[in-house]
């Protein structure tokens, strides 16, 4: 039977939230009627559900029109998502310097993940002129606002001196701030200092929670670098994600796979 959500019945942000965690196809009619009745949480929402296909079927470029219908009402999370569109080609062109528009709208307002986007895009040069100074203005704004990610990278820059005196203690530590919020990267990061410290019991430990969470392509960079390893315990480590890039990938993950075993 179809769920139908009386008019009386709408629901704030973030309890549409939480519904879609519990019945994404009950949240989505909820979510539905709510963006149709205004409310802007609902909106950026409705374009997150039809992006992903969750609980509703996947429309890319409809899921682009919502994020802008929000986005105009001042919604930031939907503007820097508006940013993820243009820059990955999810419902139009894939446009770089469109999406650092948006993301750059968003950040000045001091979104975290708007000001993390941006400062990629500046760190690479996709769309905007490479400025690594700014870059790392912009990782370290949002990793004090707590972004997980943005505390990795800024980590990154504070190891390498790139633009800024080297600093390895304060990599370090933001490194773990990073590990401990949860970025599988930052994770894998601060199991490297670990390990180059003679801690390899913790760093085998973290590695493990990278493993556990981290993406194909992170995965794929991960194993060679822990083939490479000097510590015999994590390079162990290397089948453990060669195996899960090999059930998250291709063939060519299963044939890497192979050659190891």
């Amino acid at each position: 039977m179809t769920f139908q959500l009386r008019r009386e019945e709408s629901l704030d942000g973030g309890q549409l939230s939480a519904m879609l965690e519990e019945s994404p196809a009950r949240a989505a009619q909820a979510i539905l009627l709510a963006a149709g009745e205004g409310l802007v949480d609902a909106q950026a929402l409705l374009g997150q559900i039809l992006l992903d296909g969750r609980g509703i079927e996947q429309d890319q470029a409809l899921a682009l029109r919502w994020f802008g219908i929000a986005a105009q009402r001042g919604h930031l999370m939907a503007r820097n998502m508006l940013g993820r569109c243009h820059e990955h080609g999810w419902g139009c062109p894939a446009d770089a310097s469109i999406a650092a528009g948006h993301y750059h709208q968003a950040a000045t307002a001091g979104l975290d993940w708007a000001l993390y986007n941006y400062a990629n895009l500046l760190a690479t040069g996709r769309g905007v002129e490479q400025n690594h100074a700014q870059a790392l203005a912009c990782y370290q704004r949002a990793a004090q606002l707590g972004h997980a990610k943005s505390m990795n990278l800024l980590g990154r820059y504070l190891e390498e001196g790139l633009v800024c005196p080297a600093d390895p203690e304060a990599a370090r530590d933001w490194y773990r701030r990073s590990a401990e919020g949860g970025d599988f990267r930052g994770q894998f990061s601060y199991a490297a200092v670990l390990a180059d410290a003679g801690r390899i019991d913790e760093a085998v430990d973290w590695l493990k929670q990278a493993l556990a969470g981290g993406n194909l392509n992170f995965l794929r960079v991960a194993c060679a670098e822990l083939l490479n390893a000097t510590h015999p315990e994590i390079r162990q480590l290397a089948q453990a994600y060669h195996q899960r890039a090999a059930q998250l990938g291709d063939e060519r993950d299963a044939e890497r796979l192979a050659v190891l075993d």
